[in-house]
């Protein structure tokens, strides 16, 4: 299971590419595979299942790029923004675990 802690932490090595409200597309800095955790691609394919408001995330691992398409009625662009530049993090947690299926 994947925790909000796990996802706020791998939102660091993340770099916006293109964002427009529905569609995140964003870069993976290589140093996530040094991160220490339990959360794998297949945890973060699934966020879907876990998470309302989020529709579907493609993970390309041959150009380092995850494509996440969500509900922006639910999930504002400026909570991305902030998810990735590490900031109102508090906001945030409340957010996804109001919205959590499963994650904790």
């Amino acid at each position: 299971m994947i925790k909000t802690e796990d996802i706020i932490n791998i939102a660091k090595y993340f770099t916006i590419i293109a964002h427009t409200p529905g569609r995140l597309r964003v870069r993976v800095n290589p140093k996530i595979k040094e991160e220490k955790g339990n959360i794998s691609i297949n945890d973060i394919e699934d966020l879907p299942n876990k998470i309302d408001g989020i529709k579907s995330i493609k993970v390309k691992k041959i150009i380092a790029s995850v494509t996440i398409i969500y509900d922006a009625s639910i999930f504002p662009s400026k909570l991305w923004e902030d998810l990735i530049k590490n900031e109102n993090l508090e906001e945030i947690t409340q957010i996804i675990n109001k919205l959590a299926k499963e994650v904790v």
